[in-house]
């Protein structure tokens, strides 16, 4: 028997590729630059005391080290997806990893402190074109059961970063490699971002969208004003004493956020393509997934800073020995992540509340650990409550993220990674300074350890509103 094949049918397949495949070395690749960005946010903050010696940077350059980093980062995350989008995933990929290279090597040799400043701010720029290209590359080049894997080891490198980043600090300034001191946080970068490139350039698949969109100038300038009038206060203002120009920019706020949705709706109604389409949030899983990655995040960003502090300067913990203590954290987050495509399989989304309750409950642990043993409150004492809220915090963010892109079209892929990425970096900068102030004021007037234990209640608390909250999600993932 002869078969004839429709000369038409076999055009339109020659026409019509396939979406390439991301391997798995590309995977690692893209999850390595991800980590980078992640890593950094945290790695600064047990060698400020270095710096602040070395550079004489005093309080408000310090934060400003820790803040010019975190602003810039959120500010343009949004506007690198949608170049992402516009010129090749793989082209900005690579050019932000080049970049956050040589901004890295920048900090590294800074001579003094507003020379940090200034590179910390543009290695911020470089981590925002860099990273929303991992989520869309990974959402453009995979599906089915091979997403899932990958979205959760996304899930897990994340949560990885912010612990990690802080024992590697530790580690690297208590090691003083060749007298490099604090330096040393910075120059590591550097051979990681060439081999970054090096293996970016052989394995990440080169994806766009299929209607790319002109940049939407004034929805970008009118989103950085709203996130510069929200983030320089919180992460500034305490530092600062709080002065007039911290309460004027929060006042600000409100008026920058609605003119940014107005100009937004308007060119969306218009028909044009603005930086963030307001339709977008009428995906249902978008819409509730990101209101749940807010406060996780900055619950989680609060908790590691807060127990930093208490650590270090009220306990007297050495850097190493507190990067140590959440370990067993990274540990169990890194576990779960792995195990959640399976109990996704079995058990939907039911898992992101049992996740917001077995974190609360690490939680309690931690804070029963310290009203029994402190002021010698140790290492040890501290792990269980640590591993079980590693444990719900690894059954929760990764699940998340699958949840945010699992309606998400392809050829928006790279403005929706932006808006997620933008949320959870806001959301890390508020709960640092909020967390952060709430801790350092009841500790500036009271005992230390009632200052934790009520700070890691309030946490508690947010967990479990939250995990009330996440019954509301969609049942399934596809």
């Amino acid at each position: 028997m002869t078969t004839t094949t429709d000369p038409s049918t076999r055009t339109s397949a020659v026409l019509a590729p396939a979406p390439p495949a991301l391997s798995a070395l590309g995977l690692f690749t893209v999850l390595l630059g991800a980590a980078l960005p992640l890593v950094d946010f945290f790695i600064v903050n047990v060698a400020l005391p270095t710096i602040d010696h070395d550079l004489a940077a005093g309080p408000a350059l310090l934060e400003l080290v820790v803040a010019g980093y975190g602003l810039a980062y959120a500010v343009l995350l949004v506007l690198g997806g949608r170049l992402g989008d516009l010129f090749g995933r793989r082209r900005l990929f690579l050019a932000g990893m080049a970049a956050f290279g040589l901004t890295s090597l920048a900090c590294g040799l800074a001579p003094d402190a507003w020379t940090l400043v200034g590179a910390r701010v543009a290695q911020g720029a470089a981590a925002a074109l860099m990273l929303p290209q991992v989520l869309a590359t990974i959402h453009s080049s995979t599906s089915g059961p091979r997403r899932a894997r990958a979205l959760s080891l996304y899930g897990a490198t994340a949560g990885l970063s912010m612990t990690v980043g802080q024992i590697l600090g530790g580690v690297l300034v208590a090691a003083d490699i060749a007298g490099s001191g604090w330096r040393s946080v910075f120059l590591v970068n550097v051979p990681v971002a060439v081999v970054g490139l090096a293996l970016a350039a052989r394995s990440v698949p080169e994806t766009r969208s299929d209607r790319p969109a002109p940049v939407d100038v004034p929805g970008t300038l009118l989103l950085a004003v709203a996130l510069l009038t929200l983030l320089a206060p919180l992460t500034e203002g305490r530092a600062a004493g709080w002065p007039v120009w911290t309460w004027v920019a929060l006042a600000v706020f409100p008026f920058a956020a609605g003119a940014f949705w107005w100009v937004e709706r308007r060119a969306d109604r218009r028909g044009a393509t603005p930086l963030v389409p307001p339709s977008l949030f009428d995906l249902v899983s978008l819409r509730r997934g990101v209101s749940l990655i807010v406060p996780l995040s900055g619950g989680f960003s609060g908790f590691m800073f807060v127990m930093a502090v208490a650590l270090q300067q009220a306990l007297g913990l050495s850097a190493v020995a507190s990067g140590l203590a959440v370990a067993p954290m990274a540990l169990a987050f890194f576990g779960a992540s792995l195990a959640g495509p399976r109990l996704v399989r079995r058990w939907g989304t039911r898992i992101v509340p049992v996740g917001a309750l077995l974190q609360a409950l690490g939680l309690g642990l931690i804070v029963w650990a310290a009203a029994r043993s402190w002021p010698d409150l140790s290492v040890a004492d501290l792990a269980p409550g640590m591993a079980v809220a590693g444990l719900g915090q690894g059954l929760q963010l990764p699940v998340l993220f699958r949840v945010v892109l699992s309606e998400m079209p392809a050829e928006r892929a790279g403005v929706g990674s932006g808006v997620l990425v933008t949320a959870q970096q806001s959301a890390m900068a508020v709960g640092v300074a909020t967390l952060g102030s709430l801790f350092l004021s009841l500790s500036a007037s009271g005992p230390t350890d009632t200052a934790l234990t009520v700070t890691l209640l309030v946490q508690a608390g947010l967990a479990v509103v939250t995990g009330a909250f996440a019954v509301r999600l969609p049942k399934t993932l596809d």
